[in-house]
């Protein structure tokens, strides 16, 4: 499992003009999921995610996690994070799972947040043409990679 932190003073995912989900202060994470993504790899990202130490604190120095700021988390899925351009100029996408393996775990993370984090998070839709606005704060941007643990 593969995700994408944007620290945000806001983001909102719109669907067919649609807002389906929208944060003010907290984390926009994209998450892209593939086959050999398990419910362990769902606990520890989202274990990382509510509990990184990525805000300001009143000295200026990220030491804040989420909760501490009572920040929200907008959870969008996006295949293209398991992108290999390894060879030519057009990615591929063979790594990223397939809805009827990738919905499930998609959801699963979604519970495994709410439950992490104490309340109700946003999400975009699984599959649709989402567009994804965005005001990052710092900017800070952090990749995690849960089949490579750095």
């Amino acid at each position: 499992m593969r995700i994408v932190i944007q620290r945000v003073t806001e983001a909102s995912v719109t669907v067919n003009e649609q807002i389906t989900g929208a944060i003010g202060t907290g984390l926009l994470v994209l998450m892209g999921i593939e086959d050999a993504d398990t419910e362990e790899d769902i606990q520890w990202l989202s274990n990382k995610i509510v509990n990184l130490r990525i805000f300001n604190d009143e000295n200026g120095v990220m030491n804040l996690g989420i909760k501490e700021v009572n920040g929200d988390v907008l959870l969008v899925s996006q295949f293209t994070l398991h992108a290999s351009t390894k060879k030519g100029n057009r990615p591929s996408y063979i790594k990223a799972s397939k809805p009827e393996t990738a919905i499930p775990m998609y959801e699963k993370m979604i519970k495994q947040l709410e439950t992490d984090l104490g309340k109700k998070i946003q999400t975009g839709i699984f599959g649709a043409d989402m567009k994804v606005r965005l005001l990052n704060d710092g900017p800070v941007t952090i990749v995690i990679d849960s089949k490579n643990k750095e």
